[in-house]
């Protein structure tokens, strides 16, 4: 995910429910799919942090040798400043991005 390129306000604001669930109708659906979502970016937003952070990893046992790395601080900064998962997924939804099915009601159809 190129976080550069990420166009989610970074503060909370006052959504129409109406209008979020009107692609499909139900907004516990909607809730739901947003959810799922926003964990996923929340679990890839980890997994790069964690990537990005292992390489200043020091393995040595000697708390003495524990300093501060400015490059490392500047990392947790960026990503601390970064929207929520949750407000990325509700920009995603309202875009357009987001692609889901519902098992349940395909089985229905047929």
């Amino acid at each position: 995910m190129d976080y550069k390129r990420i166009t989610a306000s970074t503060t909370t604001e006052t959504r129409n429910l109406a209008e979020l669930s009107k692609e499909n109708g139900n907004i516990y659906e909607t809730v739901k799919i947003l959810g799922k979502r926003a964990n996923q970016i929340s679990v890839e937003m980890k997994q790069d942090l964690d990537a990005k952070l292992l390489e200043f990893a020091s393995y040595s046992d000697n708390l003495e040798e524990i300093f501060e790395n400015h490059e490392q601080i500047e990392i947790s900064r960026f990503y601390e400043k970064l929207p929520k998962p949750t407000l990325i997924a509700i920009d995603e939804w309202e875009h357009g991005e987001i692609y889901y099915r519902n098992p349940d009601k395909e089985k229905d159809q047929f």
